[in-house]
């Protein structure tokens, strides 16, 4: 005690920080050498992938914004960075990589770095900023009878002495890692302007005026990178499991859903089994429903890293954490969400942005939308078993009528005539498109979900309303998995009517999908319920199908008959939109048979029906059949408009994929007519399109005609170029009839071109396609031109 009854608390030197305790002041001299405390950072682990530009962004956090002063108390960029994530995903491994690079940063951490785990998530370990403030106080080189007692007094010392370090050329990098909120980091956070802080969190830390730092999963290549060098670290360059196997390792890295918490307990479970194959820990973690308890070791677990976040949930927030996995597709909407948890949409959103803050929701792109990490999923649903059995059933149930009344709503907009009822659930067609585009893998999968606890009725409808705009977006494999779905419901529950329209769409799709077979048996059986049942309209348009299958495999004079009985049902009943379609499909097959008169007036009478009952697409897609009839009559000036009357329509209604069949057809008549430069940039805008919707049939069909329109102007090397693509296209799609068209049209183009004996051997090959196929016509030309070529008895 001095002469004038003041306190002076002196460590060496004569550094003053401040009156911190009772009015004194305590003198501190920063230590010549860096205190073991003052390097108290975890070692960074020895492998680490995947990282490389969060890394960068936090190096250029922690600089100071001038290099040159950072050792005299330089400000910082960035004064705190939150690094916030889902348990597991390594945000401590994360910082401590970062921190272990800027400390060897010449000049920028000189005073070292404090570092604290605050177990903010564990209420056995949790550590209080109290006790963090203490340990801080004594790293920085306070003996423990000058740390004072109470938050407020130690916060205020600690950041000035902090302070005091920065001004002294000793900067020092803060991290506290494992926060659960911001009043458990703010009072351990520096104030100076120059000392830099990392924190780490589940929860996104917005209250810390920090700058945020979201830390997602591994992709899949870092997964399996992470994997193969953690077993090699541990055994050795000359284990090389993983990459021996990349099916085994791509298969761990997708159930570990890059998660690094798994994929290291995966990696150390090949490392405690030398001899396991990496295919036998993919198989085992196959099952869901015991792959969280296989991703455990003694001193690490999944599950348990995921526990200490759903405890702090409180009851709505874990009810609806629970209920989530119920949806059967990969993400959710808000309003979704809602109808699983009986509330209405803005309880819900409030509900999901508090699992979103704890990481345990990922927050979409597009605002609304919500997806769970394949692990939470798990977990998640694992509670919801043990905990929500008697409400799961209920919840089920409501999410399903919400898809089933939206999806419904949104059908009534799909490929529907002007005149059509709309649902005043949406403003227009446009949103209907979106909704349906966006929540289509829910809605497929919502089909199977219904089905496989007991919702049949939600089912069927679901599959009934998802029908026509899966089609239109030739989404075919979905359809065919959903009608069938439907179809097994239909028959088990003994419902005829949807029997039948099951049937019905599975023979669209399959048509589509060139099961003609198969599509033209699916037609006959619906056409023979609705017979039996008396329901006419409907079975003209069971009939309509069966005649268009029964035209793709080549079975025109079947499909004839089956048109016109189509036709004849819908007229005796004033179905004249029916009779629209039975007369734009009779054009089909009756061209296909080369009576061209008799299709161009089936097509003009289908134009003048779906004109009265302002259906625009199909009136579009009859005016592209007559458009081709009129061509094959030589009549190619009137063609070339009504393709264009067809364009304009389906420009309209925004089917790109009908855009370019209609391009392919323009072009032909252009050709006809001698504009061959103009039918050279349909057929190419028609390829890119075809090659876009992966209409792989109809690019070969471009290529094809591309072929003959390079061979009109005489670059052969470009047309043969097109042939053999087209001929390639058609092979590897089994194409046997339109295999032979390109290559006799190959022939053509190499005998133009002067390759006579190419031209020999390609229509040979065309003759013997033609043949296998019984295909009259098509044997005739090709005879002719090898004839022309002097070949009388070919090698076919």
């Amino acid at each position: 005690m001095s002469g004038t009854g003041e306190v002076s608390n002196v460590i060496s030197d004569s550094l003053i920080i401040g009156v911190v305790v009772q009015g004194g002041h305590v003198t501190l001299q920063v230590p010549a050498q860096i205190s073991p405390a003052m390097a108290g950072l975890p070692g960074p682990a020895a492998v680490f992938t995947g990282r490389d530009e969060h890394v960068e962004r936090l190096l250029d956090n922690l600089a100071p914004l001038d290099d040159g002063e950072a050792g005299a108390g330089g400000t910082q960029a960035v004064p705190v960075t939150a690094v916030s994530g889902l348990a597991g995903v390594g945000k401590t491994e994360l910082v401590v990589q970062a921190a272990a690079r800027a400390v060897k940063r010449s000049g920028w951490f000189p005073g070292g770095v404090l570092f604290t785990d605050l177990f903010g998530y564990d209420p056995m370990l949790g550590l209080s900023p109290e006790r963090a403030l203490d340990g801080f106080l004594r790293a920085l080189g306070l003996p423990s009878e000058h740390i004072p007692n109470g938050l407020q007094d130690r916060q205020r010392l600690y950041r000035s002495v902090l302070a005091a370090y920065a001004e002294k050329g000793r900067r020092v990098l803060v991290v506290i890692d494992n926060v659960s909120s911001a009043e458990q980091a703010r009072p351990l956070l520096p104030t100076d302007g120059a000392t830099a802080a990392l924190v780490t969190s589940r929860h996104t830390l917005d209250g810390l005026d920090a700058r945020l730092h979201d830390l997602d999963t591994l992709d899949e290549s870092a997964s399996i990178a992470l994997l193969d060098q953690t077993l090699r670290h541990a055994r050795g360059d000359r284990d090389a499991r993983i990459a021996e196997d990349p099916a085994a390792a791509t298969s761990i890295a997708h159930l570990c859903a890059g998660l690094p918490l798994a994929l290291r307990i995966a990696a150390a479970l090949l490392t405690a089994a030398p001899q396991r194959p990496a295919a036998d820990l993919a198989a085992a973690l196959e099952a869901e429903h015991t792959r969280l308890d296989k991703l455990r070791r003694p001193d690490r677990a999944v599950r348990a890293a995921f526990d200490l976040s759903y405890q702090l949930l409180d009851t709505d927030e874990a009810r609806l954490f629970r209920l989530l996995p119920l949806n059967p597709g990969p993400d959710l909407s808000t309003d979704a969400a809602a109808r699983l948890a009986g509330t209405d949409s803005d309880r819900a959103g409030e509900l999901l942005q508090h699992l979103a803050d704890a990481h345990l929701v990922e927050p979409q792109p597009t605002w609304g939308r919500w997806r769970m990490h394949d692990l939470v999923r798990l977990y998640a649903d694992d509670h919801g078993r043990a905990d929500d059995a008697d409400q799961r059933t209920a919840a089920t149930g409501r999410l399903l009528d919400h898809y089933v009344r939206a999806t419904e709503a949104a059908d009534t907009y799909v490929d529907r005539p002007a005149g059509a009822v709309r649902s005043p659930m949406l403003p227009s067609r446009e949103h209907a498109l979106a909704w349906l585009d966006t929540e289509r893998p829910n809605l497929t999968a919502a089909v199977a979900l219904a089905a496989a606890t007991g919702h049949a009725d939600s089912g069927i409808r679901l599959a009934f309303a998802l029908a026509d705009f899966l089609n239109w977006r030739r989404r075919f494999d979905e359809a065919i998995a959903v009608a069938s779905v439907a179809l097994d419901v239909a028959r088990t529950v003994g419902d005829r009517n949807g029997t039948s329209r099951a049937l019905h769409n599975l023979g669209i799709a399959q048509r589509e999908t060139r099961q003609f077979e198969e599509a033209a048996a699916s037609h006959r059986e619906a056409a023979g319920i609705l017979r039996e049942t008396g329901d006419q309209q409907r079975e003209a348009r069971a009939l309509t199908g069966l005649g268009v299958a029964l035209a793709q495999a080549r079975r025109f004079d079947e499909a004839v008959l089956a048109h016109e009985d189509a036709r004849a049902l819908c007229e005796r009943i004033g179905d004249r939109h029916g009779e629209g379609m039975a007369m734009n499909n009779l054009g089909i097959a009756l061209r296909e048979m080369r009576r061209f008169e008799e299709a161009a007036t089936a097509y003009n009478g289908a134009v003048v029906r779906y004109r009265e009952a302002e259906d625009r697409q199909r009136e579009a897609g009859a005016l592209t059949g007559y458009g081709l009839a009129l061509a094959d009559l030589g009549q190619f000036e009137e063609a070339i408009t009504a393709h264009r009357e067809s364009l304009a329509i389906f420009g309209e209604t925004g089917d790109r994929h009908a855009e370019g069949m209609v391009m392919n057809n323009l072009g032909i008549a252009l050709r006809q007519t001698g504009r061959t430069d103009e039918a050279i940039a349909a057929y190419r805008q028609a390829i890119d399109i075809h090659r876009t919707a992966h209409d792989r049939t109809r690019e070969g069909m471009g290529y094809n005609n591309l072929g003959k329109a390079l061979r009109q102007l005489g670059q052969f090397d470009q047309a043969t170029a097109a042939h053999h693509q087209a001929v390639t296209i058609f092979r590897e799609t089994a194409d046997r009839y339109r295999t032979g068209q390109a290559l006799y049209e190959f022939g053509v183009t190499l005998t133009e071109a002067g390759r006579l004996e190419q031209a020999v051997t390609v229509q040979e090959e065309a003759l013997t396609v033609f043949q296998e196929l019984g295909d009259a016509y098509g044997i005739e030309l090709t005879q002719g031109k090898l004839t022309e070529l002097g070949v009388t008895e070919p090698r076919s």
